[in-house]
């Protein structure tokens, strides 16, 4: 059992290897590919020591921030996902779904209709919307039970991204001076975005980066049950409120950065336990790598598919990450966590 068990942790090394390779070599395509006239081959002389001013401005100064902040907000939502899929002990929980991006979004459209427009008030106000909005999810979730089903909880975080959904389209009749940055929110995008709004989020995720260093085993245990997690030594309800804060400050984070992108919390958490197996320790570690390679690809996908113009990036992880989602509602049994 212990060759096994060595074999197996040396496999998952690889992969876990492989899969950083990946990253690496999906990010130089990112630089390579997409906003600005500068074609892959000029890029590349730049970078391999040509002097050509358009193409480094192109690279360094369009390219480079948008795939540092697609690294960050896929390993936000990757983390995020598997934290609250954990938590709520449901496979189909995932921060998109469930109304905490779509919290976000509508604190954030929000104050920009009040007449915000600070990069550090776009990000604590996002946060505070992601918390609202998965306490309020988490909470119907477990009234009267709702949380062991995952298909009932799915159509409540439907029903309340829905509805905050509507809000935001009344906002948006009534104030047409900022509906344009208002959208911006809405479908999610990378574009434009500035490398300070990525600089303004490294609080939060050095916070949420020692906590969830110290809520991993504990979190690990809640797996096995309550009782046996108390039984250890750890605090259920402690656990909880620190992975619901964790989520929040991920979620709002990246919601502040690229707006609302749903299906990546589901589909990470999903790849990474099919590598990692069950156990949350291994599996957040497997979502580092994979949630920043769905989103570059994606956004990579987006900007050469409608060429010249782009394709914004939440709406194609929302066609893409849909057929996931009903191949696993449309499973026959669904993983427990």
């Amino acid at each position: 059992m212990k060759v096994f068990a060595r074999a197996q942790r040396l496999n998952q090394r690889t992969l876990l290897l492989c899969l950083l390779t990946a990253l690496v070599a999906v990010s130089l395509v990112s630089l390579l590919v997409g906003a600005g006239n500068v074609s892959p081959s000029q890029a590349l002389s730049m970078l391999l020591g040509g002097e050509d001013s358009e193409a480094y401005f192109v690279v360094w100064e369009l390219r480079a921030p948008r795939t540092l902040m697609g690294i960050a907000v896929g390993m936000a939502l990757g983390v995020s996902g598997a934290l609250l899929q954990a938590v709520a002990r449901n496979p189909l929980a995932e921060p998109g779904l469930l109304g905490v991006s779509a919290g976000a979004a509508f604190a954030v459209a929000l104050a920009l209709v009040l007449g915000a427009s600070a990069a550090t008030l776009r990000i604590s106000v996002a946060q505070l919307g992601a918390l609202i909005g998965c306490l309020c999810v988490l909470g119907v979730a477990r009234w009267r039970g709702v949380g062991n089903d995952p298909i009932r909880l799915v159509l409540a975080g439907a029903a309340f991204s829905a509805l905050l959904g509507a809000m935001t389209s009344l906002m948006l009749l009534f104030d047409q001076r900022s509906s344009d940055e208002v959208r911006f929110w809405v479908i999610g995008s990378l574009a434009g975005r500035r490398l300070e709004d990525l600089l303004a989020v490294l609080p939060s995720a050095v916070v949420c980066s020692v906590l969830i260093a110290l809520i991993a085993r504990p979190l690990s245990a809640l797996a096995l049950g309550e009782r046996m997690a108390s039984g250890l030594g750890h605090h259920p309800q402690l656990i909880r409120a620190l992975v619901v804060l964790c989520v929040a400050l991920l979620v709002g984070a990246a919601t502040a950065i690229a707006g609302p992108i749903i299906f990546v919390g589901l589909v990470v958490p999903f790849i990474a336990r099919a590598f990692a197996g069950p156990d949350i320790r291994r599996t957040l570690w497997f979502c580092l790598p994979i949630g920043p390679l769905i989103i570059l690809a994606a956004d990579i996908i987006s900007r050469v598919v409608v060429a010249p113009s782009e394709l914004p990036l939440g709406v194609l992880t929302a066609l893409c990450g849909a057929p996931v989602l009903i191949a696993a509602v449309r499973a026959r049994r669904l993983p427990t966590l």
